[in-house]
């Protein structure tokens, strides 16, 4: 059976349970979406941040991409899909909270930490290592510490989430609704290997929810 007839599978299980047991709710959200906060995970399939939080449809708008990243505000006429995402979500559904989520066992924290895709062409990890470049700093810091291993790639994953967040704000109108009061960044962590979610306090560090 393929991937895709697995996906239909579970969409006629849907359907029947959950379509059902919250018919009322998938009503109201046809006339529009109104969630208050907006998540900003990694794309690894094992980390979906409905599944973490136990969500309901509509109360999370979310964005995923490789290691959690938030790029830093740039006007030079590319296509930007996280900004894009990011101004709509504070600037027209005028979310009240931005959660950045990282994890354990990071694949795109991975490529960073090795250098793994350094000089690649697209299509053979040229991609993914311009995209993990942001963390080249925060990268080399770690590396000089902990080295390359287990204690330096947790180190790292818990980084891409300080990195994200200062990012976050050199777009003007993150700032400017922080200062309002009618915006707040958070950091989280999930840790896979044994399900806790850890949050991130005003000092930076991470603490079991």
């Amino acid at each position: 059976m393929s991937g895709f007839a697995d996906l239909i599978e579970g969409y006629q299980r849907f359907r029947v349970v959950d379509w059902t047991r919250q018919r009322d709710r998938w009503a109201e959200l046809r006339e529009g979406q109104a969630p208050r906060v907006m998540v900003i995970a990694c794309s690894d399939s094992r980390v979906d941040p409905a599944q973490v939080f136990d969500t309901s449809p509509g109360e999370i708008f979310v964005v995923r991409n490789v290691a959690n990243l938030v790029p830093p505000f740039e006007l030079d006429g590319s296509r930007h899909g996280v900004s894009a995402a990011l101004e709509f979500a504070v600037t027209q559904l005028n979310v009240t909270d931005i959660v950045v989520m990282g994890h354990g066992s990071c694949g795109g924290v991975k490529a960073s930490l090795t250098h793994a895709f350094d000089g690649a062409a697209p299509g053979e990890g040229g991609f993914i290592a311009h995209w993990v470049d942001m963390l080249d700093t925060a990268r080399d810091g770690i590396v000089a510490e902990h080295g390359t291993g287990p204690e330096a790639a947790r180190a790292l994953e818990l980084e891409t989430v300080r990195v994200s967040i200062a990012n976050l704000r050199t777009f003007p109108f993150i700032p400017e609704r922080e200062a309002a009061g009618t915006l707040t960044l958070r950091g989280a962590y999930f840790a896979i290997a044994d399900g806790v979610l850890h949050v991130m306090g005003e000092d930076g560090a991470f603490t079991p929810a």
